[in-house]
């Protein structure tokens, strides 16, 4: 009998350290509840590609709290947190998310699969008046790829081939899903072509940072911005009255601003030209109320057009 008690305690005290040795493996990473993936994504873009490419496979996070301005985001604690129980982590670039090498050098998960979604896109590369973005030889190179219909199409390729080397089982799905999303992609470019085809301006101006490049490129706009890749850049006085000018000279009626930074800049142009505000969307992130009403890229795109047109008197 009291062998029988011996063995039966050794049952019970193995049977808890197998449970206690999975508990451990699972918030150490690894596949998430009922078996999906967990995914972090750096910025709004990656985080609605990656959810529609993955579906009901994966849990999405994204890392940047909504209404965080993400260029002079510093990651918490928590964020490393975040990081070491995820399986795939997606950021855009190296010069949009500068804190990124940061973060994963204090992780401590040796399977996370890091994703760079900026493979295969070409940089608009020129002397910007900001510190940020600088490449090796000395010029910047804009880090808002995502603005580009084509190069998020690259993206969501991208994103989509690191699912299928971490779940190759589901390789149609995600083959399935990131080709749905390109066509959407490519819908909204046409849609761009055609509102912007029929324009009596050809340039528009914001009263931010330089964020609209790839944009005007894309559909043969010109594009002046008031301060460089730093969102925390001060125009000078100058600048400010060479953009007051450039509104007058080529009837500008809107002047643009952008979201999660102060439009002080775009008001005081404004106010000397009389011109009318309106909010073009970088994407970056989205503010807590835009989350909570689970506003999409795609929406974004779709406003930024309707207020394009406005702002560029299109019929």
């Amino acid at each position: 009998m009291a062998k029988l008690r011996s063995l039966l305690s050794v049952t019970v005290l193995l049977s808890l350290s197998l449970l206690c040795a999975c508990a451990r493996s699972k918030d150490s990473g690894g596949e998430g509840r009922a078996g999906k993936l967990i995914v972090v994504a750096t910025l709004l873009p990656l985080y609605d590609f990656a959810r529609n490419i993955a579906g009901d496979r994966a849990d999405v996070k994204l890392l940047l709290p909504p209404g965080t301005e993400p260029h002079g985001f510093e990651p918490k604690p928590a964020d490393m947190a975040m990081l070491n129980r995820a399986d795939i982590f997606i950021y855009t670039n190296r010069f949009m998310e500068p804190w990124a090498d940061k973060l994963l050098k204090g992780a401590e998960s040796s399977s996370l699969s890091v994703v760079d979604a900026s493979q295969g896109v070409r940089f608009i590369e020129g002397n910007f008046d900001s510190a940020e973005g600088r490449t090796q030889n000395g010029k910047g190179a804009d880090p808002h790829i995502w603005l580009d219909f084509s190069n998020a199409g690259t993206m969501v390729g991208t994103i989509a081939n690191a699912f299928i080397a971490r779940d190759p089982s589901n390789r149609d799905l995600y083959t399935r899903n990131a080709e749905a999303y390109k066509a959407r992609l490519e819908q909204l470019d046409s849609a761009y072509r055609k509102g912007l085809s029929h324009c009596r301006k050809k340039i528009f101006v914001n009263g931010g940072h330089y964020t609209f490049g790839y944009l005007a490129r894309r559909y043969g706009l010109r594009y002046q911005a008031a301060y460089g890749f730093s969102p925390d850049a001060e125009p000078t006085a100058r600048t400010i009255a060479d953009i007051s000018k450039m509104l007058r000279q080529h009837g500008l009626n809107h002047i643009f601003y952008e979201e999660l930074l102060s439009p002080r800049v775009a008001e005081t142009i404004a106010k000397e030209t009389g011109a009318t505000l309106l909010k073009l969307h970088g994407a970056h992130n989205i503010s807590k109320e835009e989350f909570a009403a689970k506003r999409t890229f795609h929406e974004l795109m779709e406003k930024n057009l309707d207020n394009l047109m406005t702002g560029l008197q299109c019929r």
